[in-house]
């Protein structure tokens, strides 16, 4: 595991962490405040929930947040909307070409309607997001539509998906505006069943910066 990848910011760096393959994270973000995701090793999906830190009832909505940009990857200048249609994040920078908010989290279920039985009691995404959200109080409820940061869903003329090789690389970054005060939650994908981590999920750093 390489930690050394440069991650040098415009800004005072507030908060500098790896977070191991497979782990949850969550922090408040501060309003103008900056989230850096970076990746590692290349190649790892990191799923992501945002929430209004003073009222998690409001929270990062994928159709609000598609119909308001036109598209449905994320890229430079793309806002995360929120279910009460406000910003909540803006992606002011990234390194890699799009990023993913159709594909979902896995969970023990979909492992085992997809993958089959045996795959059913491996560690999933909503499995990170429920721990995460316990920190704070919160629980299945709060569970909302995610983001997939450097995975890649490519979506055919006919509409059909897939989760396909990654498109990241090694230090590729993605950078997040608070727009308001935000609790971030982030499942550093422990799926080994499809390439989206390349059947080997690795590391990721996480640095906010003001």
């Amino acid at each position: 595991m390489s930690t050394s990848v440069d991650v040098a910011t415009p800004g005072t760096v507030l908060h500098d962490e790896v977070v191991d393959a497979r782990a949850p994270w969550a922090r408040v973000i501060d309003a103008g405040d900056t989230l850096r995701i970076v990746d590692l090793e290349g190649n790892q999906a990191v799923d992501f929930l945002a929430y209004r830190a003073a009222d998690p009832t409001e929270r990062y909505s994928a159709p609000d947040t598609m119909v308001e940009q036109g598209n449905i990857f994320l890229v430079t200048g793309s806002r995360l909307i929120s279910n009460e249609g406000n910003p909540l994040m803006t992606v002011t920078a990234t390194t890699c070409a799009r990023h993913d908010t159709i594909g979902g989290a896995c969970s023990q279920e979909s492992n085992a309607l997809r993958y089959g039985f045996h795959t059913k009691h491996q560690h999933a995404c909503v499995d990170n997001f429920l721990l995460a959200h316990s920190w704070r109080g919160m629980g299945k409820p709060d569970m909302t539509s995610n983001v997939n940061w450097f995975m890649n869903v490519p979506v055919d003329d006919d509409g059909t998906l897939g989760i396909v090789d990654g498109i990241s690389a090694p230090g590729l970054f993605v950078d997040l505006r608070a727009d308001t005060d935000v609790l971030a939650v982030i499942s550093n994908c422990p799926q080994i069943n499809n390439p989206c981590n390349g059947f080997n999920p690795t590391p990721i750093r996480l640095v906010v910066w003001r």
